[in-house]
């Protein structure tokens, strides 16, 4: 029983996530988006196999992916540093301009 609720809870938050909206600037993000280039690309399409695309990625995914790795909840070495000092502001505005991508 306890599994179930767990699940109906989850699958709630996912729905409530994925209604997100962010006012976010994607201007803001492209300029920002150059310290993401050296991996992800200048846009958003990734030369190595082992980092991904970001470009076209929904906006709210990034945001949470984002923040998990600057709050350490996800962790990966070459992210940590990457994305310690940006701001909910910054992430929302690098996710804007990634998800605006093709």
């Amino acid at each position: 029983m306890k599994r179930k609720i767990l699940t109906v809870l989850s699958a709630l938050a996912l729905v409530a996530a994925s209604n997100v909206t962010f006012a976010a600037d994607a201007a803001a993000g492209k300029a920002k988006a150059a310290m993401c280039a050296g991996c992800h690309g200048p846009k958003g399409i990734s030369l190595a196999p082992i980092y991904p695309n970001l470009a076209g990625q929904k906006e709210a995914y990034l945001v949470t992916q984002i923040k998990a790795f600057r709050d350490g909840t996800r962790v990966n070495a070459i992210m940590a540093p990457m994305v310690k000092n940006l701001s909910d502001a910054d992430a929302e505005n690098l996710a804007a301009h990634f998800s605006s991508l093709k």
